[in-house]
């Protein structure tokens, strides 16, 4: 289950509401609908998918995913996450992703996958810095925070390439209860921008 960053900010009421309005909007994302459960499940099943990531509805079935999908869209309506498909050129699923939103910290997790023959080409870190700039620009946050497993070595490179800096490890909660170690990593906006005009 997802938790907020280590480092604490506190956004302004204004911040916080124009934050959810923002997650509410979506705009320029194609948020996940019942049309996608189907395609979701079937990116899902696929363990070099799916088995890095602790946060996934298991086992992974169409009830599951259907509920992990609805659950999602009734906290974007309060404008707290926003679940994300990608579609290839025959309209298939081939990724999604997931960024949970604490309005009131002006702060959000970045989670996602791609398919199988989508991984290793190298458009991981693309992938990540185009979602990073995404929710800094358009939700508005202020601080991103991501975590992989330890043995994820191709997340922590796109992590790393992104120009997030590890803060050592935290304990992630399986949505069973169960507990994994992970990297962790923060980026605010401020270092982001910083990158990016060098």
């Amino acid at each position: 289950m997802s938790a907020p960053p280590k480092t604490v900010l506190a956004a302004t009421p204004e911040e916080e509401a124009a934050i959810r309005q923002a997650v509410r909007a979506a705009e320029g994302r194609l948020v996940a609908g019942p049309q996608h459960v189907q395609g979701l499940t079937a990116l899902l099943a696929d363990p070099r998918v799916s088995d890095p990531i602790y946060d996934l509805p298991r086992p992974i079935t169409p009830e599951n995913v259907a509920r992990w999908v609805a659950d999602s869209e009734a906290l974007r309506q309060a404008g707290e996450c926003l679940l994300m498909v990608s579609l290839d050129e025959t309209g298939e699923v081939s990724g999604y992703s997931r960024m949970t939103v604490w309005p009131g910290r002006s702060s959000a997790e970045l989670a996602g996958a791609a398919r199988a023959d989508r991984q290793n080409s190298g458009q991981g870190r693309n992938g990540v810095a185009r979602s990073v700039a995404w929710m800094f620009e358009t939700l508005g946050v202020r601080l991103i925070g991501l975590t992989a497993a330890l043995d994820n070595v191709r997340s922590a490179a796109a992590i790393d390439g992104a120009g997030f800096t590890r803060m050592g490890e935290r304990e992630s909660v399986r949505p069973d209860g169960s507990i994994r170690r992970s990297i962790y990593w923060e980026l605010s906006r401020e270092q982001w921008t910083r990158l990016h005009r060098l």
